[in-house]
Formats: structure tokens, C-alpha cells, sequence
């Protein structure tokens, strides 16, 4: 096999992959076509990428980053004119920027150039100001950025950049054992919305259209957390705070809605959040991440699936995050997982069940799966990371390292196929 041929077979597998790997057909934000995802075509994705990638060791990491930046072309192609490519080639919010903590004389500056105020705020509960301008119908998001910077160097300007949820889901069922780990623990988390049968109390908030509305996506999140039906979760009964950032809009995942998110579970005392969404840097992200880690919140957040090749995924590289891998059933790191700019554990990620929106326990694979229970694995130590360490099972080579962090946790906490 030509080395030519192969990479051409391997993106050929992965861009078919990632157009039906995303577990919210209703959420047209995320990368792919909308359609239902069938529990053979799953587990053909698990294959084809897995065993492509086995008979070609020698090609290089960036067949997956070339796959992501498809994907990316065929978001904006298929949004409708929601969602266009910043000045870094990243999906956001289509015909408007964001800035971070504005002053006056900065807002009038850009009204001076034709630049709309559509919303000025503050992130409720931590303190962090921004402004969302509609830029002129005459440039494109790329332009107007490049503009902005050159406005206001040392403004923190930027486009309201998409994140996206990670994984893959088929059909799948098996017995659970029972437990009461959870019970009295509360965790947040960020994503789409939650449906049936998850085994602790849910409350939702929506940010974003439509919001809250369930998903499979955020169903599978959260029953890795609380379990339900015959999924165990990583601690069985815990109280979730659900904050959906998708609803049903088109460009749904965006920064300002994840900041918002944010706010709401800050100020709902949320000790662990869990975040398996994947995007690049944003100034107000990182803004509203560090103000609620200033109140105690432990935030959690994957490393993606577009390999490690592809650029530092965010929330999970901010620093003081918990950045997350997946791992198979055999604890082997996921070959399509990402990377962050700091690795702190793995957890299992695929060979294994979740719910989904209809409380059907489906197979799941993505390091989105992985998230939710090193979420919980933190929630029931109390937020002790050194706990968590002391249980965290070392992989690899000796100590922390870069494809597994400090070790595995709640290995033991998949409810497998």
C-alpha cells in the first residue's frame, strides 16, 4: 500500500466517521449531516478508523486534523449562513464579535466603524463583563476580526467561537450492578440537553434556542455520571445540574452561551462541572473559567477526538482544568483522541453503554464519554484531586506522561457492551 493511497483511504474513513459521529442529529451545530445514527454504523466507525489506522502506523497524525478541517468547511456550508469561519479558520457565530470587559471608549470606537451593539452584559455570578457587536453587512467574520484586532490591540476581541461535542453512539444493553455512590452529590455539566431515565435528579437551564431540549449526546453524559436503566454511572444517583448550551440553534456551543452556563452553576454553588465539548482559545472562556475556579468550582473538560495532531483543545487547556482522555476496554489511549496543553487523566471511553435521549442504552465511544467520570470520580472524593490520584491507575510509562496523565480513573465504573 502506497503511503499516498493509504492516507487517502484513512481521511476518506475518518471524514465518513466524523460526518455521522456526532450524537445530536437535532443539533445542527455540530459537524456532519443530520440523520439518525444506527447502532452497526457506530460500530463501523470504531472499526474502520481503528483498523485503517492499524495497517497504517507509519502515516502521520495530521490525516485526523485534516478531517477536522473538512468537517469544518461542510459546518459552514450546511449552516444556513449561521455560522462562518473566523480569522483563525475556526467555526463561530456568524456577522458578529465579542469583547471582553469593554470599555466606553472602546464601544464607541467600533460603533464609530459601523459596528451594532446587539447585547452588553455580565456573566451572572462572576463579575465578567462582554459585548456582542454585529459587525457590517459589508465584511466577512474573518475581515471584521482582522479589523477589530487592528481597532483595539489590546482589547480582548474574538469571534463567538463554536465548541462541539465529541463521541459516537450505537445500540447496545447490559445489567448494571446497583449502588448508591452518588447519593447526596451534586455535578454540573455543560452540553445539550438531558431525556429519560437518568438515576438522580436533573434540573436544566437553557442557553441557547430552544433550550433546554434533549439530546443523546447530553443524555449520555449525564448517565455516565448518575447512571440509570442499566448503566452504572460513576456515582449511581447524584443530582446534575444541566446547563444546555445547543437547544436548537444552528450555531449553538458558542462561547458566550458556555461563559453564561458558567455563571448560572457558579451561582448554583456547582462544586464539579463537566464539560465534553471541544473548541479553541476564547478571552471571555478563559476569562469566566478562571473567575469560577477563583469560587471552588473544579471544571472538567475533554481532550476531543481530532487526534494530536490537531491544535490544543479548549476549555480542557485552560489552566487548572482537568483535562481528560479516553481509553478502550483493553486501556489502550483512543487513537482518534486529542490533546490539550496539559493532560491530567484518562478514563473509559469507548467498549461501553450509555443512555441516550430516550433512555435506551446505546454504545458510546469519544473522549466526551470519558469526561463524566473522572467528573464523578472527583465529586465523590470532594474535590480532592490528591484523592483521585491515589486511586488513579498508572498507564503506560511509569508516572504521569503525556497519553494517559496521572493515570486512570473509575476504570471500573463502565457498564461494557
Amino acid at each position: 500500500m502506497t503511503m499516498r493511497f493509504a492516507l487517502t483511504l484513512v481521511l476518506a474513513a475518518l471524514t465518513a466517521a466524523a460526518a455521522q459521529a456526532q450524537l445530536v442529529p437535532q443539533l445542527p451545530s455540530l459537524p456532519g449531516p443530520v440523520g439518525s445514527l444506527p447502532g452497526e454504523i457506530v460500530d463501523g466507525i470504531g472499526r474502520t478508523t481503528g483498523e485503517v489506522v492499524e495497517r497504517v502506523r507509519d502515516l502521520p497524525p495530521q490525516a485526523l486534523a485534516a478531517a477536522r478541517l473538512d468537517r469544518f468547511a461542510r459546518l459552514v456550508r450546511e449552516s444556513r449562513g449561521r455560522i462562518a469561519l473566523d480569522d483563525n479558520g475556526e467555526p463561530a457565530r456568524a456577522g458578529e464579535i465579542v469583547l471582553t470587559d469593554p470599555d466606553a471608549a472602546t464601544l464607541s470606537l467600533f460603533a464609530g466603524r459601523g459596528y451594532r451593539l446587539i447585547e452588553q452584559a455580565e456573566v451572572e455570578g462572576l463579575g465578567v463583563g462582554y459585548a456582542r457587536l454585529a459587525i457590517p453587512e459589508s465584511r466577512s467574520l474573518a475581515e471584521a476580526m482582522r479589523e477589530a484586532r487592528r481597532l483595539a490591540p489590546v482589547a480582548a476581541v474574538s469571534a463567538d467561537v463554536l465548541h462541539f461535542e465529541s463521541g459516537g453512539l450505537g445500540t447496545a444493553a447490559q445489567e448494571a450492578r446497583a449502588s448508591a455512590a452518588g447519593k447526596g452529590i451534586v455535578v454540573g455539566m455543560i452540553d445539550s440537553g438531558v431525556g429519560r431515565g437518568v438515576g438522580g435528579p436533573v434540573r436544566q437551564q437553557g442557553f441557547a434556542a430552544g433550550a433546554p431540549r434533549p439530546s443523546d449526546h447530553g443524555t449520555a453524559v449525564a448517565s455516565l455520571i448518575a447512571g440509570g436503566g442499566p448503566v452504572r454511572g460513576g456515582a449511581p444517583g447524584a443530582g446534575l445540574l444541566v446547563a444546555d448550551v445547543y437547544g436548537g440553534d444552528r450555531a449553538g456551543g458558542s462561547a458566550v452561551a458556555i461563559a453564561r452556563a458558567l455563571g448560572w452553576l457558579a451561582g448554583e454553588r456547582a462544586p464539579v462541572v463537566a464539560i465534553s465539548l471541544v473548541g479553541p482559545p476564547n478571552p471571555l472562556l478563559a476569562r469566566t473559567v478562571a473567575a469560577a475556579q477563583t469560587r471552588g468550582m473544579v471544571i472538567v473538560a475533554a481532550v476531543g477526538n481530532d487526534g494530536p495532531a490537531a491544535p490544543p483543545a479548549y476549555p480542557a487547556s485552560y489552566p487548572g482544568v482537568v483535562a481528560v482522555t479516553g481509553v478502550d476496554g483493553r486501556g489502550r489511549a483512543l487513537i482518534e483522541a486529542g490533546r490539550a496543553a496539559h493532560l491530567d487523566y484518562a478514563a473509559p471511553g469507548a467498549d461501553m453503554v450509555a443512555l441516550d435521549a430516550r433512555g435506551r442504552a446505546r454504545r458510546v465511544r469519544g473522549t466526551s464519554f470519558a469526561v463524566p467520570l473522572v467528573a464523578a470520580a472527583i465529586a465523590r472524593a470532594g474535590g480532592r484531586l490528591a484523592a483521585v490520584d491515589a486511586a488513579a491507575k498508572d498507564l503506560g510509562t511509569r508516572g504521569p506522561d503525556p497519553v494517559y496523565g496521572r493515570g486512570l480513573v473509575c476504570g471500573d465504573c463502565a457498564t461494557r457492551k
